[in-house]
């Protein structure tokens, strides 16, 4: 079932300097890391999708295009991820409840447990629920809409991190048995490790 009351924005903005590559259109099982992502997030019904771009922005562009998923550039990605987060919200439809916010480096997420944080969130709507494996907070957080123009209107020191930890009575951890929301690519092992562990789409 599509749910277009929930987003996910990807962010896929930075300049991958510690992997030497770009990360996003890495190859990954037949596709890309972002490609990917998509999929899942789209296989799991979420109905509103915003991919963050910014830079190598001419190069994704064109693949986001082809496969029809909506994008939107931030045109400040030099000055860091919180940048991109902003762009992202700032683009969703009021009608959305809630997002996922999903780096666009973490290909590995099951769409299990995006299932998991909708019901869970369908069960008791608001607040931030984090997926968690090991004891471990892991991405992508399903963040409620309500703290869209606290997001919208500062960008404190630490960044997303700082603002969400103002809500911690409002956290939630969710159990999840995937490895996966804890691995974020951000190194040539790390993406070699990613490509030996890759379950099929």
């Amino acid at each position: 079932m599509i749910r277009p009351d929930l987003a996910a924005v990807v962010l896929a903005a930075g300049f991958s300097r510690r992997m030497g590559a770009f990360k996003p259109l890495l190859p990954f099982g037949g596709t890309s890391i972002l490609q990917q992502i998509v999929w899942t997030m789209r296989n799991a019904g979420v109905g509103t999708l915003r991919v963050v771009v910014g830079s190598n922005a001419h190069l994704v562009i064109p693949i986001l295009d082809r496969d029809s998923v909506p994008w939107v550039m931030n045109e400040q990605y030099a000055e860091g991820m919180y940048s991109s987060v902003q762009t992202g919200v700032q683009d969703l439809p009021t009608a959305v409840a809630a997002f996922f916010l999903m780096p666009g480096d973490m290909p590995l997420v099951r769409g299990e447990t995006l299932a998991r944080l909708i019901a869970e969130w369908d069960e008791r709507p608001g607040g931030i629920l984090y997926p968690c494996h090991a004891g471990r907070r892991g991405h992508p957080p399903l963040i409620a809409g309500t703290y869209i123009p606290e997001i919208l209107r500062e960008t404190p020191p630490g960044g997303l991190r700082t603002l969400l930890g103002r809500h911690a009575t409002e956290a939630r951890e969710i159990p999840c048995d995937d490895p996966g929301i804890l691995q974020d690519l951000d190194t040539p092992d790390a993406y070699q490790e990613s490509l030996r562990r890759m379950r099929p789409a």
